[in-house]
């Protein structure tokens, strides 16, 4: 099992609901795709390939900074359950943790973890450089990146095309390699029926959406993960930019929203938050879609001051600790559904008394 006494603050510091705007926005991502030159494209590599780029790239990253003190995991030596865990944290893509068929599973490939940043070595590209940030906070995770990318770029040669910029393994992402994104609850657009209308609209604005763990993952909870969808032909600083300005303006359609549900259906409105913390404080079985949804309910209750017994850290952090592999990892092993469904009850109901008794 992985100790993450080790990482830091557990590789989980965008939980804490310090960053602007994290009543709504959990978190915010950013990430850069970037590839040696004259290597070949992850995919395409034999193993012994992929064993060298780790080395290059360990060799690299000690001498900056950025990585120099950052944590190794190789994920090739862990656990199907250590790298879903990864997973449920954020701190890694499906595509390196080689779940769901993808064809990681054989390579070589390794995680480095210092403070916000993260990189991913031999993913769908050779690195993927990721920092995250509590809130709509863009510049810190920007910073990170850019500076560990400026020092990783002046030790490994980046290939890179005068005309399309960085060149990656999926032509959508040619040119920056950037993808910044964001976590962000909206259950007010989807109880006004706004959603679809507002979510169509991104398109124009050459953004998409998909679901908590990005593509290929569900919308559960009114959780969205928005972000920029092609990166060729403007800078990094654009694409940061209009996901921002985007971001700010959902912000304010989904205030808009609630304030709509607060004055036509206040008493709807306030059974349904109550309703969803009564049934996660005293629940004794709760699947994790179930989970998604009640939380919701109390987020919301929480972010408009209707229930003030709980903070949006303890259910940032029960997002994270009631999903099946954290549960499976507390458990020691596999266990049923019916017995995650259980320990997930048990784990709501500890952390919702720990919250009431510290209020009263």
């Amino acid at each position: 099992m992985i100790d993450f006494g080790l990482l830091p603050d557990g590789g989980v510091r965008w939980l804490d609901a310090s960053g602007p705007e994290s009543h709504l926005v959990l978190s915010t991502r950013i990430r850069l795709a970037r590839n040696i030159s004259g290597r070949r494209f992850a995919g395409r590599m034999d193993p012994a390939e992929y064993e060298e780029l780790v080395k290059e790239v360990e060799t690299a990253a000690r001498q900056t900074s950025s990585l120099g003190q950052a944590v190794e995991l190789r994920i090739d030596g862990l656990s199907q359950l250590d790298r879903r865990v990864l997973l449920e944290r954020h701190l890694i893509s499906r595509e390196l943790a080689g779940l769901g068929g993808l064809g990681a599973a054989g390579r070589a490939r390794a995680l480095l973890l210092q403070d916000r940043l993260a990189v991913m070595v031999n993913e769908e590209d050779h690195l993927r450089l990721q920092a995250m940030a509590s809130g709509a906070d863009f510049g810190p995770a920007w910073e990170a990146v850019a500076a560990a990318d400026a020092e990783l770029g002046q030790r490994l040669a980046f290939a890179f095309h005068p005309q399309f910029g960085y060149l990656t393994s999926c032509p959508t992402n040619v040119g920056t390699g950037l993808r910044a994104s964001v976590l962000i609850h909206l259950p007010g657009l989807v109880l006004t029926k706004e959603i679809s209308k507002t979510l169509h609209g991104l398109s124009a604005l050459g953004l998409t959406y998909r679901g908590l763990y990005g593509e290929g993952s569900e919308v559960v909870g009114n959780f969205f993960q928005l972000s920029n969808q092609t990166t060729l032909g403007r800078s990094e600083g654009d694409l940061i930019d209009r996901l921002r300005n985007t971001v700010r303006r959902i912000v304010e359609v989904e205030q808009e929203a609630r304030q709509v549900l607060l004055r036509d259906a206040p008493a709807i409105l306030e059974d349904k938050c109550w309703r969803a913390f009564g049934l996660l404080r005293y629940a004794r079985s709760l699947s994790f879609e179930e989970t998604m949804n009640l939380l919701s309910g109390v987020r919301l209750g929480v972010s408009l001051g209707l229930i003030t017994s709980v903070s949006l850290y303890a259910l940032n952090r029960l997002l994270v600790f009631t999903q099946p592999a954290h549960l499976q990892a507390a458990a020691g092993g596999d266990v049923s559904d019916q017995e995650l469904a259980l320990r997930r009850a048990e784990l709501v109901r500890r952390v919702l008394e720990t919250e009431v008794r510290r209020t009263e």
